[in-house]
């Protein structure tokens, strides 16, 4: 609290004598309020759970956060977390999320980060989180990085990584925009495993790469496959406009991973899509659990709406394929 407190003091020195507080500053203190919120939490939730041994195993996995919440996180990767190996990279990040008590990860890609693929390049970095998930079948879920410039070799991919092996659903990056019908055979597959789809989606002032999407892409692509389950990341970076675009496609969820913990986010993704709609990701590690999961911890909104979006929405996506596959949430 004293961080806040000299923060908030900062701002009234530098404030012209009789202005109000303005938006931006307004904005800043709510978000270094929310990630202070975050880490007390954290940190009762660890009193509470006595002073034994807390060191990471993958047979036993965390089950509770605040209260009774199990927080699944729909969004990590390997890239900048330290180890030379996929295992240690993996047990690095295992080592903060306990931190957070996070109960279950998703991971896709491994490193370092191509925008356009090879089929080689995919299939490696597959391999990578193949190898990162191994040794923590109860911690950590894989999806499949795809591109869609090769289709017959993403396909391919997702029978080897999916059917046959363990992951449990696709990541679509910037190769090529989603709304391109390039696309549609993965999608269409998707549909028939049952799987979602995270397609990261981004409105940049500086203009977005060439192959990057955007939340309009995204509709396209979600009013070409209404049976589809979408997965809108990021929200679109500009998150305003993001939750306005999807808002209509009932197919489409929004994910809050990455960008800063601004005050209204979660609120306003809530109040326009409803509490089901929205998933909890953090970006990990480009990002910090604390920040991420402050967005919806310090969120103006019910302690049900916090559990759907912090976990009971990944995992009712991810029923279906669960069921498939024999696993248990």
């Amino acid at each position: 609290m004293t961080d806040i407190k000299h923060m908030e003091a900062r701002t009234a020195e530098h404030r012209p004598t009789g202005q109000g507080v303005t938006r931006r500053e307004s904005l800043r203190i709510g978000a270094v309020g929310a990630l202070s919120a975050s880490l007390q939490l954290t940190r009762r939730s660890w009193a509470e759970a006595g002073s034994g041994n807390r060191e990471a195993d993958a047979t036993e996995p965390v089950r509770t956060t605040t209260g009774e919440t199990r927080i699944w996180d729909g969004h990590t990767h390997l890239a900048s977390i330290r180890g030379e190996k996929p295992a240690d990279r993996m047990a690095q990040l295992i080592e903060y999320a306990d931190r957070m008590r996070i109960e279950r990860l998703v991971v896709f890609m491994g490193w370092p980060f191509a925008y356009d693929p090879s089929p080689d390049q995919f299939r490696r970095q597959n391999d990578q989180v193949l190898a990162a998930i191994h040794d923590w079948p109860d911690r950590v879920l894989g999806y499949a990085y795809v591109n869609p410039n090769h289709i017959d070799h993403s396909l391919e991919e997702m029978q080897r990584c999916i059917v046959r092996g363990p992951m449990v659903g696709i990541k679509l990056w910037v190769a090529k925009r989603c709304n391109d019908s390039a696309l549609d055979p993965i999608v269409q597959r998707a549909t028939e495993l049952q799987i979602p789809i995270y397609q990261h989606t981004w409105l940049k002032i500086t203009g977005n790469l060439p192959g990057e999407s955007t939340p309009s892409d995204l509709a396209e692509l979600a009013s070409r496959h209404p049976r589809a389950t979408l997965l809108c990341g990021h929200a679109g970076g500009d998150w305003e406009l993001g939750i306005r675009t999807v808002r209509p496609f009932k197919n489409i969820l929004l994910e809050v991973a990455g960008g800063d913990p601004t005050a209204g986010f979660v609120e306003m993704a809530v109040r326009e899509l409803g509490a089901e709609r929205v998933i909890y990701g953090s970006d990990a590690g480009g990002r910090s659990f604390a920040s991420q999961l402050a967005k919806v911890e310090a969120a103006g909104i019910t302690d049900r709406e916090k559990k759907l979006i912090l976990g009971v929405n990944l995992r009712r996506l991810l029923s279906p394929i669960f069921k498939t596959k024999g696993l248990k949430s």
